[in-house]
């Protein structure tokens, strides 16, 4: 199959998704007051309630995560030159966590501030590792990320050791989920996460030359430093944006630019849009999963896709041994 209808493809199954996500779930709906509640028909009040204030902004919330999630993967695997890189390599959930934390010890009843404060840490542990990073070499973002994300943790495990409460507040946003999740959340991650796409478009030619190698990207006329930090700032804020609303979703941004590059090859051009299409129909595809295997109640997306990323994360390892 040809290249140019694989992009319209994705954007089909997306669509699909969709329409599974808000038309299948704990509550079964006929097709009849699925269709009235689609109007706001007379008699289809609960109906309505349910697909316009739960199920839709649920479904819009894994479409801005997984797409968020996907551009993160894709900008970091290219300037870093490693197929395992993601969002938690660069310390964003590391840096999310530690905020929530934080924000849960000190201010305990304001979980309105939550989103806020998990958005601000990714973005300054980003800030933290690029400084140490220096020259911003492939594998001194790789190692400061590693570095960082690890003293993080402990200090996260510190606080929820000497404090069950606090642990089983925070399992909650570890584990990642989009229930509860409301328009009013998702309309600047979805901005950010746009504004990070853009920005990634725009220097797209520039990233596919960095696979020559930084010299041979100097040569060429490429500002390997700018384009290396412009890249992973990009990355660490699409992925902070989605983190703030759904929790520490993991895999999304590993697995879902391997199986991109399978569909539509390397060009940066176009793997960011088919990337960002396909996270999102994952992420929503695992959602939905979630809610239907284990009606009434729900299996937390981030448990889904973990059990989806795991045994991929094992094929990759498995893969560069045998290469």
């Amino acid at each position: 199959m040809k290249n140019k209808y694989r992009l319209p493809l994705l954007a089909a199954a997306l669509m699909v998704v969709l329409y599974c996500g808000v038309r299948c779930g704990s509550a079964n709906l006929s097709t009849a007051h699925f269709l009235a509640a689609l109007r706001f028909a007379p008699g289809a009040e609960t109906e309505s309630l349910i697909l316009w204030a739960v199920r839709l902004p649920r479904v819009c919330a894994g479409i801005v995560a997984g797409a968020g999630l996907a551009l993160s993967g894709v900008l970091l695997q290219a300037v870093t030159d490693n197929d395992l890189a993601a969002p938690n390599i660069i310390g964003v959930n590391a840096g999310a966590g530690l905020a929530v934390v934080l924000c849960l010890t000190f201010v305990p009843t304001a979980s309105l501030l939550l989103p806020g404060a998990a958005f601000v840490g990714a973005c300054l542990t980003t800030l933290l590792i690029t400084a140490l990073a220096g020259n911003n070499s492939r594998s001194s973002v790789i190692l400061a990320g590693v570095a960082v994300t690890a003293i993080l943790n402990a200090v996260i495990s510190s606080f929820t050791y000497v404090d069950t409460d606090l642990l089983a507040a925070y399992n909650a946003f570890s584990v990642g989920g989009l229930r509860g999740v409301g328009f009013g959340q998702l309309w600047l991650p979805a901005v950010m996460i746009l504004l990070c796409a853009g920005a990634g478009l725009l220097a797209a030619g520039q990233i596919d030359l960095l696979c020559l190698g930084d010299s041979g990207a100097a040569v060429l006329g490429v500002p390997v430093g700018r384009i290396r930090l412009l890249c992973i700032l990009c990355a660490s804020a699409s992925a902070a944006a989605a983190v703030s609303f759904s929790g520490l979703l993991g895999f999304v941004g590993l697995i879902v630019p391997h199986i991109a590059r399978r569909l539509v090859g390397t060009r940066t051009s176009v793997l960011i849009p088919a990337s960002m299409l396909l996270g999102a129909a994952v992420t929503v595809a695992a959602d939905l999963a979630g809610r239907v295997l284990a009606a009434p109640s729900e299996i937390p997306v981030g448990i889904m896709m973990a059990f989806i990323g795991g045994p991929f994360f094992l094929y990759l390892l498995i893969r560069r041994r045998k290469g």
